[in-house]
């Protein structure tokens, strides 16, 4: 027997529920991944040909690997603890929450490139090396980069931020749902599974009378 209660809300408005709270939640990751991706230091020279360059200190130029794989990965942990959430509600389970699922992390990923791009700019600001304070007396300016949120400018990088964590979410659901032994996922409404009937056992033969294939 199915103990599933039927749902208050429609399941358009669950999937409604689930991609915006995706996304809000991507807000959050956004601000988390402004305060802990960790910025670049380098440095705006003036060269003796009176050329300005621009180059890192130690390592730091990992850092912007570092901080995009943050971006990524911050997401997709969202991904999974909402793939496990919406799993939960139960009356719903199905396809048109698994596309909710998929559309709100996708949402959720652009979001927090977003607010954690403003945040991280507004924190650290822009490098202008053309406007850098050096000059024969001050050869070295020491700049602070922000961090980025993508790992490159190409659209399909761009792209594959937004989808990794979608594509995680819908991987995570599926498992959760491949897993359960109801074909209808113990969503609303219940279809029990069909009972199947008895096999027809034939009649024993009656000595002295004909068989049925041997009538006629």
């Amino acid at each position: 027997m199915n103990d599933i209660v039927a749902p208050r809300v429609s399941r358009r408005r669950a999937a409604l529920v689930v991609a915006a709270g995706l996304a809000s939640a991507g807000v959050l990751v956004g601000a988390l991944w402004a305060w802990v991706a960790p910025p670049a230091h380098g440095v705006v020279a003036l060269t003796e040909s009176g050329d300005r360059i621009r180059a890192y200190l130690g390592n730091d130029a990992d850092h912007l690997f570092v901080a995009a794989f943050m971006v990524v990965g911050m997401t997709c942990v969202l991904a999974v603890v909402g793939a496990v959430l919406v799993w939960q509600w139960r009356a719903h389970r199905g396809p048109v929450l698994v596309t909710a699922l998929t559309i709100g992390a996708a949402a959720a990923a652009g979001a927090a490139a977003g607010v954690g791009a403003l945040i991280a700019h507004w924190r650290y600001g822009s490098i202008d090396v053309a406007a850098a304070p050096v000059s024969p007396e001050h050869r070295v300016h020491y700049v602070v980069e922000a961090p980025p949120v993508f790992f490159g400018h190409s659209p399909l990088l761009i792209a594959m931020t937004f989808l990794f964590p979608a594509a995680t979410a819908a991987l995570v659901y599926t498992l959760i749902a491949v897993s359960t032994a109801r074909d209808d996922l113990g969503a609303w409404p219940p279809q029990e599974p069909p009972v199947p009937a008895p096999p027809v056992q034939a009649s024993p033969a009656v000595p002295g009378l004909p068989h049925a294939d041997a009538a006629g």
